[in-house]
C-alpha cells in the first residue's frame, strides 16, 4: 500500500439529476483529494429510461456537474471516475458522456489526457444461448429464474459492473473513467482497492460516500463530502458550511433501504456492519471502524437489469371540491372505469387512477372510512398498444369523472369536478423484466473497455 490515507471527493449522489452545489464542491476541491468520484445512475428512476434508452436527467445539469469535476481533477492531476453514465449506463449514454468530456476539454483548451470508458449492455442472444444450453439465470429479490418469455419481452439489458473494469482502467493509466452501469459502492471502492487499501474499508467507504451529502445532517442533497480512508477506518467529512457528518447521520445512511439494516450486498460480496462503531471525530467528521467485507465464494455472478415496453401512455387530471363527490369518490372512479370497459371490451389496455389528497395521502381504491380532505387531485393513466387507443382510454377515463351518476344529485347541483381540457401524451410505459444474475468466467467479459486521448 503506497499511501497511508486516501481522500475521495464526492459531490453528488446522482450526477446530473439535479445540479451539484458549487460552494461545497470547491471547498472540497481545496482539500486536494486523491480522486473525484461520482455515481451517475440508479434504478430508482424506474424502467422507462433504460427501456427507451434515454436520460432522466437534464443534459445541462449533467454537463454542469461533469465540468466541475473535470476542471478540478485536471487542474490537480488526479483521476476522475464516473459510473452508470447518463442514469442507466447504456452504451449510448456512455458515448454521450464521452462526448460531453470532449466538449468541456475543447472549451477549456485542456492539455491531453487519457480517457478510458467501458460499456455494459448485454445482448439478448448471449443470454438466450446460455439458457438454451441449460444454464439458469437466477432471479433476485423473490423473482423467479429468467424465462425465454421474459427475455422476449425485454428491450434493453445492462450488466452491473463491480470494481474490476474500474481497476483495469486505472491500471491502464486513466485520467478520466466513464463507466457503464455499475454498483454504486464499487465506483469508490475501486479507487481504494487500486491504491492497496483493504476490502473492509474500501467497500464501506463506497457505501457511505455514494450518495454524497445524504450521509450528513441536516438533510440536504447535492453537497460535497470527503471520505478519508486508512487501513483501519473511514472518516466522512461534510464540506457544506451548514452540514456535519455525525454518528446518527452516517449510520442512518449506511443502514437505509434494507429489511436487514446490518448487511449490504455489493458486487462480489456483502458488507457486514453489525460491528461498526461510529464516533464524532471532529465537528464536521464522523469516524467509522469495524466494517467487514465478506466475499461470496464460488463462480462470479453479475447482476442484470432489463426493461421492456408495455405500451403507449397518456395522462389526464381531474380535481374535485364538492364534498358529496369527495365522499363518494370510490364510486365515481368505478363509474369511470366501467365506461372505459364498456367502450373497449375485449381490447388490450390498462387504466389506473392515483388520488392525491385522500386524508393527505395518495391512494387508488383503498377504502377510507372518512375522507377529511376538502379537495382531491386525480391523475389518470391510460396505457395501450397504440397511441390512439391509449389517448381515448385516458380521455374517457378522465372525463367520466365529471359524468359519474351519483344518488341524491339533482341536475348538476352536486357535482364539482374540473377536468384538464386535453389528456397529455407522455413517455411510453415500460416495466422491469429482469432483476437477475448471470454467472461469468471473467469479471470483465460483459464490460468491453476502450481508451482514447482527449485534449490539445
Amino acid at each position: 500500500m503506497g499511501k497511508e490515507s486516501l481522500r475521495i471527493h464526492c459531490s453528488n449522489g446522482h450526477l446530473g439529476f439535479a445540479p451539484t452545489k458549487e460552494e461545497s464542491f470547491w471547498i472540497g476541491a481545496k482539500t486536494m483529494p486523491d480522486y473525484y468520484c461520482c455515481d451517475s445512475g440508479s434504478d430508482d428512476i424506474g424502467p422507462v429510461p433504460l427501456g427507451a434508452d434515454k436520460c432522466a436527467s437534464h443534459p445541462a445539469h449533467q454537463m454542469h456537474d461533469l465540468e466541475l469535476m473535470l476542471l478540478a481533477s485536471r487542474e490537480q492531476g488526479v483521476p476522475m471516475i464516473i459510473g452508470s453514465a447518463g442514469d442507466t449506463g447504456t452504451n449510448s449514454r456512455v458515448d454521450m458522456f464521452v462526448g460531453f468530456i470532449r466538449e468541456i476539454a475543447k472549451k477549456h483548451k485542456m492539455k491531453k489526457f487519457k480517457l478510458v470508458y467501458f460499456y455494459s449492455e448485454v445482448d439478448k442472444e448471449y443470454l438466450r444461448k446460455k439458457m438454451e444450453s441449460g444454464e439458469v439465470i437466477e432471479g433476485l429479490d423473490s423473482r423467479s429464474d429468467l424465462t425465454i418469455e421474459e427475455l422476449e419481452k425485454t428491450d434493453r439489458i445492462v450488466a452491473v459492473a463491480g470494481v474490476h473494469p474500474y481497476i483495469k482502467a486505472l491500471e491502464m493509466g486513466a485520467d478520466v473513467i466513464i463507466g457503464g452501469r455499475s454498483s454504486d459502492a464499487c465506483i469508490f471502492a475501486a479507487a481504494a482497492k487500486h491504491e492497496g487499501f483493504p476490502d473492509d474499508v474500501a467497500y464501506y467507504a463506497g457505501k457511505v460516500l455514494e450518495c454524497a451529502s445524504f450521509c450528513a445532517e441536516p438533510y440536504a442533497a447535492k453537497e460535497t463530502v470527503i471520505g478519508t480512508i486508512t487501513k483501519d477506518d473511514v472518516k466522512v467529512t461534510a464540506m457544506s458550511p451548514y452540514q456535519r457528518c455525525t454518528p446518527a447521520s452516517v449510520a442512518g445512511h449506511a443502514m437505509y433501504e434494507r429489511s436487514n439494516p446490518y448487511y449490504e450486498y455489493v458486487a462480489g460480496g456483502m458488507m457486514d456492519m453489525r460491528d461498526c462503531v461510529y464516533e464524532q471525530y471532529d465537528e464536521k467528521t464522523c469516524r467509522i471502524t469495524g466494517a467487514r467485507f465478506i466475499p461470496i465464494e464460488g463462480k462470479i455472478k453479475v447482476k442484470l437489469e432489463g426493461s421492456g415496453k408495455v405500451g403507449e401512455r397518456y395522462l389526464g387530471m381531474a380535481g374535485v371540491r364538492d364534498p358529496y363527490t369527495i365522499k363518494h369518490i370510490d364510486e365515481v372512479i368505478q363509474w369511470a372505469k366501467d365506461q372505459v370497459k364498456e367502450r373497449f371490451e375485449g381490447q388490450e389496455y390498462q387504466l389506473s387512477y392515483r388520488i392525491f389528497g385522500k386524508n393527505g395521502v395518495m391512494g387508488d381504491l383503498e377504502p377510507v372510512k372518512e375522507i377529511r380532505s376538502h379537495e382531491l387531485l386525480i391523475v389518470v393513466e391510460g396505457v395501450a398498444p397504440t397511441k390512439e387507443v391509449a389517448e381515448e382510454v385516458t380521455l374517457i377515463g378522465t372525463r367520466q369523472i365529471f359524468y359519474a351518476r351519483l344518488p341524491e344529485v339533482k341536475g348538476t347541483a352536486g357535482t364539482a369536478a374540473f377536468i384538464l381540457d386535453e389528456v397529455v401524451e407522455v413517455s411510453p410505459a415500460y416495466q422491469w423484466t429482469m432483476n437477475h444474475v448471470v454467472a461469468v468466467d471473467d469479471p470483465l467479459e460483459l464490460f468491453p473497455i476502450h481508451e482514447i486521448e482527449i485534449g490539445e
